[in-house]
């Protein structure tokens, strides 16, 4: 009798670790899958280009699912490139639905718009997320895959760190710092 009461209560206790280790894990996926939906949805609420109310987006195990709806083949294109360059992203499966039954031609000018629209909001979206860098003082500009940076950071280092995640960015071809410091700004 003491052996199967033993039995029974370490059966017990074994099955009841294993939920609470599965109940953290759905949740630590949970949160994650969160965490991304929140810097998909910013990405596109940044970027001008894209009517981001009429996209909406669904995270499951880092897989990003766009649903809803675009004007044009270039719409669709770059909500899926956005988000698709997010860390922590692992796929997109864009159900994007074009409503415009324009036949276009994807000439190499409209790509490079698409292709700096997408730098642009990339880098902007960045320097929000970076905690050591004041995101909302840098303005950022991209033509050509040239990125130009300007406004004022804190210090050099806070420059420096700004400048190297826009040249980390894909696609970037080169930067241009135009960035001043806030203790010369506030002189003159």
């Amino acid at each position: 009798m003491k052996r199967t009461t033993i039995s029974i209560l370490i059966a017990t206790a074994i099955s009841t670790a294993s939920l609470n280790v599965h109940a953290e894990n759905t949740w630590k996926d949970g949160a994650k899958d969160a965490w991304i939906d929140g810097k998909a949805e910013s990405t596109l609420l940044f970027n001008g280009n894209l009517n981001s109310f009429d996209i909406n987006t669904d995270v499951k195990n880092g897989t990003v699912v766009l649903t809803g709806k675009v004007d044009n083949s270039v719409d669709k294109a770059l909500a899926e490139e956005l988000v698709a360059s997010l860390e922590g992203v692992t796929d997109v499966d864009n159900k994007l639905s074009i409503v415009s039954n324009e036949d276009e031609k994807q000439d190499d000018e409209m790509m490079q718009t698409l292709k700096d629209s997408k730098v642009e909001t990339v880098v902007k979206t960045r320097l929000l997320f970076e905690s050591q860098v004041s995101g909302l003082d840098i303005e950022v500009e991209v033509n050509a895959g040239e990125v130009t940076l300007t406004g004022s950071v804190d210090s050099d280092s806070e420059r420096d760190l700004a400048v190297a995640i826009a040249k980390n960015t894909d696609d970037v071809t080169s930067v241009i710092d135009k960035l001043e410091l806030k203790e010369l700004v506030a002189r003159n």
